[in-house]
């Protein structure tokens, strides 16, 4: 609060270095979430998240990963009950979409989307910013793509990124071993060994929870377990 000198009281207003604090404190609550990935292959998308179960939890249910439509996913890092609101959203405009023009909602569109909604919140007083972070990834006419939106209401996108703590080592990790010629397989394997790279839990996968969209189907879908382990086999190749 000194350092800041009530400038962080309210989103509307800058500080006298141009600064908006409520925002980079919603930054800084991404980064104190469990890691997001995001991949992208010549064969499909891949979103993994780190999730720590309880010991009695039910561990087939993410809490991080979400289906918007039949063939756009979300992967989530930070303040999770802000971004179950925001996929709300996405997934009513995703459906209207559907209703007004007869055929599914492009993922930069629903990227911009929730853009906008999250910018919403640092442009009214009685509000907070989104402290949540998102990576959107699906399968349009214009092939596979994974944009990433951030409190502020920007959205970039990439063809493999990390959210959440740890994040600018992941990335680095990720620039070292991706490229554009990866089999879906190898994109899992890769967000695995990711997620591995900065997780406390490094063997098996039961701290991993992970959902895939294939070029050819264009449907969410759930990995299993079992898949998970497969896939696991071949993060080894993918060394620090």
């Amino acid at each position: 609060m000194m350092a800041s000198r009530g400038y962080d009281m309210t989103p509307t207003m800058y500080s006298p270095d141009g600064r908006i604090y409520q925002v980079e404190y919603a930054i800084e609550t991404v980064k104190r979430g469990t890691l997001a990935i995001g991949v992208k292959s010549k064969e499909g998308v891949i979103m993994a998240v780190e999730e720590k179960p309880r010991t009695l939890q039910t561990s087939n249910v993410t809490q991080k990963i979400f289906q918007v439509d039949y063939h756009i996913g979300v992967a989530a890092a930070g303040y999770i009950p802000d971004a179950r609101v925001q996929v709300d959203g996405a997934r009513f405009f995703s459906q209207g979409n559907r209703m007004t023009y007869d055929e599914s909602v492009e993922v930069a569109t629903v990227a911009k989307h929730l853009a906008d909604q999250a910018h919403q919140f640092t442009q009214y007083g009685g509000v907070r910013p989104n402290g949540v972070s998102m990576i959107i990834a699906g399968i349009d006419q214009k092939g596979e793509s994974i944009y990433v939106t951030d409190p502020s209401g920007t959205y970039v996108q990439f063809a493999a990124v990390a959210i959440g703590a740890g994040a600018d080592d992941v990335n680095a990790f990720l620039e070292k071993h991706y490229n554009d010629d990866l089999s879906l397989e190898d994109a899992a394997a890769l967000a695995i060994a990711a997620i591995n790279l900065k997780a406390e839990t490094k063997e098996g996968v039961s701290h991993i929870k992970m959902a895939k969209i294939t070029s050819e189907a264009k449907i969410f879908e759930k990995v299993s377990e079992s898949d998970l382990q497969n896939y696991s086999q071949n993060a080894s190749k993918f060394a620090p």
